[in-house]
């Protein structure tokens, strides 16, 4: 007779199965999905003329130019996507580094299992939900199957809410939407692993393998479809005159601050770690076990935001890819530098490594919103603002909301997502960004003569805490109805490894390190 747990641990894993099956049945039951010889992008050159040897003509020409442009761009955007992706190792050295030991394979087999779970619901439903009604993929050649958004009109203004196209990417067998669909699944995997930091040391596997699926499958895309989906944050400037509307060049809010949303809603409902309070409501500090392992995530991890921040522009031929790169590089540096300046002279007296790697995240997370809109100068305060940000917000979660957030993931992500969307709506100089969400001239912040755009941006990230925290909250709620959040007591204190993944994530005995480390 199988006990309740046991039951429920196989009713989960049937789901996972019929998940992946469906598609294929669906797939297999169709019509095989042919080139469309009037358009469509699929790679297969029926739309370019064969050229004379010797004697190309001028249409031949132009069709051979915009075929080299559009792969570029097809190139550029795979490449960055690749980049994206390799950020998942750097997420799980920096989390998996900042817990203990005893947690190592649990935290480790978390980052991991994220990517697959995270994807697969982002591919039956997620990408559908977010673009499918996006319209034509211009620097991707065009594709235009991408146009059923589900609207609703209210004062006269239509208001998009979610894609109905592309589930399973059913019916858009096309380069362009390919290309599109890895990009941005790995930025999808991005926001659902910021939870797994927050929640980190106490969160049943299990509970967890369910609330990676719906973040790709339904979190992450309702708000990102909102902003760069073509929804009714992106058209606050056509509808209401708001600026360009909410802009977020690479994922400030979109990935970032939802990610940062879900962790702070999921750590409150977990709780804190065993030993973390004091009766008098003091915090004691729970040191991770490897800061060496720690850095080198955060190099992995700023290595690959040059492909998260780069890539957005969809576009190796557009130029402002420079510009990007190296406004990212320039928050990262303040970011860190300050975080640890402000660690060494006003908090702890010294330079505390972890706030440095944290400090440095919090620049690139900061920057990535503004990053193709700004100057240098302006990234470089970015990264200034972030680094006290990130260390007055771990500061703040930890002694005041008691809040315990093991790698200060909600701080880093939440916290300074925000300000890098509040911070292009303050410093957007107007170089770039002409038409953006179909507004006429270039993105200005206030500090450039555009109080809207600042009120655009304001929206979106208030829209951001509210719809993604109260989605977030729901689901949690209903996945404790089927599985318990958290590990039991006994779990906890002797390490999730063995009861929960079944092995060690280290072999022999590792001392718990309890004081050392300079952070609340």
């Amino acid at each position: 007779m199988l006990n309740r747990s046991e039951c429920l641990k196989r009713f989960f894993i049937l789901l996972i199965l019929m998940a992946v099956a469906i598609p294929a049945i669906v797939s297999a039951a169709s019509a095989v999905q042919v080139a469309d010889p009037n358009g469509a992008n699929t790679g297969t050159a029926l739309n370019v003329p064969a050229a004379i040897p010797g004697q190309p003509t001028q249409e031949e020409m132009a069709n051979a130019v915009g075929h080299n442009i559009v792969s570029i761009n097809i190139m550029w955007t795979l490449l960055a996507g690749f980049l994206v992706m390799f950020m998942q190792a750097g997420f799980a050295m920096v989390e998996t580094g900042f817990c203990r030991a005893k947690n190592a394979a649990h935290t480790v087999t978390m980052n991991l299992l994220v990517y697959p779970l995270g994807l697969l619901g982002f591919f039956l439903t997620g990408f559908a939900i977010m673009f499918g009604g996006i319209g034509p993929l211009a620097t991707l050649g065009g594709y235009p199957g991408l146009n059923n958004e589900f609207t609703i009109s209210l004062l006269g203004h239509n208001f998009g809410l979610f894609g109905m196209t592309g589930f399973a990417l059913i019916g858009t067998y096309d380069v362009a939407v390919f290309a599109m669909f890895l990009f941005q699944a790995v930025f999808m995997d991005t926001a659902a692993t910021i939870p797994t930091g927050a929640l980190a040391e106490r969160w049943k596997f299990a509970s967890f393998c369910i609330m990676s699926f719906m973040v790709g499958a339904v979190i992450y895309p309702v708000f990102g479809n909102w902003v760069w989906g073509g929804g009714w944050l992106a058209q606050l400037g056509v509808n209401f005159g708001l600026g360009h509307g909410h802009v977020d060049f690479a994922g400030s809010s979109v990935v970032h601050m939802t990610g940062g949303v879900i962790g702070l809603v999921g750590a409150w409902l977990i709780g804190p770690r065993i030993g973390k309070y004091n009766k008098d409501g003091s915090s004691n500090a729970i040191v991770g076990h490897s800061i060496p392992m720690a850095v080198i995530g955060t190099f992995i991890l700023a290595f690959g935001w040059f492909g998260f921040n780069a890539g957005s522009t969809l576009a190796g031929t557009d130029l402002r890819i420079a510009v990007v790169a190296v406004n990212t590089m320039l928050a990262s540096m303040t970011g860190a530098v300050v975080a640890v300046a402000w660690m060494w002279a006003v908090r702890s007296k010294k330079p505390d490594p972890g706030m440095a790697c944290n400090g440095m995240l919090a620049g690139l997370v900061a920057i990535t919103a503004p990053c193709a809109f700004v100057n240098q100068v302006a990234a470089c305060v970015i990264g200034l603002v972030a680094g006290v940000l990130v260390v007055e917000a771990v500061f703040l979660f930890e002694r005041k909301v008691r809040i315990d957030d093991p790698v200060g993931a909600i701080s880093v992500h939440g916290v300074n997502g925000a300000w890098g969307c509040l911070a292009l709506g303050l410093f957007a100089d107007g170089t770039y960004g002409f038409g953006w969400n179909g507004v006429p001239g270039a993105v200005t912040g206030l500090f450039y003569g555009d109080a809207s755009q600042f009120v655009a941006q304001f929206i979106g990230v208030l829209t951001n805490f509210i719809a993604v925290g109260l989605m977030a909250f729901i689901i949690y709620k209903v996945i404790s109805l089927i599985v318990p959040m958290r590990v039991s007591p006994e779990t906890e204190i002797g390490g999730l490894d063995v009861p929960e993944m079944g092995c060690p994530g280290y072999v022999g005995d590792q001392p718990e390190t309890t004081s050392g480390r300079s952070q609340p």
